[in-house]
């Protein structure tokens, strides 16, 4: 049974996903989902924890806070 993640939680991930965020899909548990190794850019985090990502595939699928994961490949642009 999933947990919802603390507020501390959901903090700490919309500091590290930032939107702008390029980001690396290692898995996700989703029939739907884009193939490991699949790249994509971060859009927002919500009230779950989900890392909302638009995939280069075209995809929107976000990654499940606790289930998925995906590495960070960089850092937005700050202008």
């Amino acid at each position: 049974m999933n947990k919802f993640p603390s507020k501390a939680t959901i903090e700490y991930l919309r500091s590290v996903y930032k939107k702008g965020t390029r980001v690396e899909l290692e898995y996700m548990d989703d029939l739907q989902a884009p193939p490991k190794g699949a790249r994509g850019t971060v859009l927002f985090v919500d009230d779950i924890g989900s890392i909302h990502v638009r995939w280069d595939n075209g995809s929107t699928l976000a990654i499940a806070y606790g289930v998925d994961s995906a590495w960070i490949c960089s850092a937005p642009n700050e202008d």
